[in-house]
């Protein structure tokens, strides 16, 4: 785990011995940025949610299997990576923290005693010194492609489950892409998954939104940039053959879904 001052954590939710919020692999100006919202489930040692370690390695509290997928294709890419350490259940780091489905006080059939009666400064806690972080690092290595001429495509990687109490529709899908207002990026890599024989879902089993996410619509749609969500069925990344697996198909897909986006812009009037 990185090390960290205690004094940068002006809130003191984060003590010496807590893990620092952001963890980065292959520090570099690849082109595409890989990031993992939810990729773990540590609770600052001071901080009492009320919930067991079952329930913190269940899909409530992890993208299970997405940052094994993440770490395999960053390998595969030599892309870097940025990846959170906390548990979306201390705050989901892809909502925005004003919403009050970025500290659920129940998920899934479970509740969450810890975020039931949150006061304004445990919510700005934990912005301050996990979500803050972490955007901060996002930011910091889109902005770096930037000012050295590279044109960053941002791709999000995460998970999902075959079955949640909270949405009754079937998911079917092995993985989606997700999207809302600049889709070409999505629809380019759906399309070369699909050339690889790999059933696609498009803006399922969720849909992308100013409300409900961050990552897409801040640093994707604002910056103006090229991004995507991917989102993989749990059952299918459950070990890490299955990551590795996931991952190569993804590597294959991704090439050529930029060299499609590229193409576009040479042929655009």
């Amino acid at each position: 785990m990185d090390a960290f001052a205690p004094p940068l954590f002006p809130f003191g939710l984060l003590a010496a011995g807590d893990p620092y919020p952001v963890g980065v692999e292959r520090r570099s100006l690849s082109r595409i940025v890989l990031v993992c919202e939810h990729a773990g489930n540590a609770v600052p040692a001071g901080l009492a949610l009320g919930v067991g370690e079952a329930d913190l390695a269940r899909h409530i509290g992890i993208d299970i299997g997405a940052l094994g997928v993440a770490r395999a294709l960053s390998e595969a890419l030599g892309a870097e990576l940025i990846h959170q350490r906390y548990s979306r259940l201390v705050i989901d780091c892809n909502r925005p923290p004003s919403e009050p489905s970025a500290f659920p006080a129940r998920t899934d059939g479970t509740d969450i005693p810890g975020n039931v009666a949150m006061t304004a400064r445990d919510a700005a806690a934990r912005t301050a010194e996990i979500f803050h972080p972490f955007w901060a690092a996002v930011a910091s290595a889109l902005d770096r492609r930037t000012e050295a001429g590279i044109a960053p495509v941002l791709v999000s990687i995460h998970s999902f489950t075959p079955v949640h109490g909270d949405y009754p529709e079937p998911r079917p899908w092995p993985v989606a892409v997700l999207f809302d207002k600049r889709p070409r990026f999505s629809l380019a890599l759906a399309a070369a998954l699909r050339q690889g024989g790999v059933e696609v879902g498009e803006n399922v089993p969720y849909k992308v939104g100013a409300l409900g996410d961050y990552t897409i619509p801040v640093h994707g749609e604002h910056r103006g940039i090229d991004h995507t969500l991917i989102e993989l069925r749990q059952d299918l990344i459950a070990d890490p053959a299955a990551q590795r697996a996931w991952a190569a198909r993804l590597a294959a897909a991704l090439p050529t879904a930029l060299q499609t986006i590229d193409a576009s812009e040479r042929n655009a009037p």
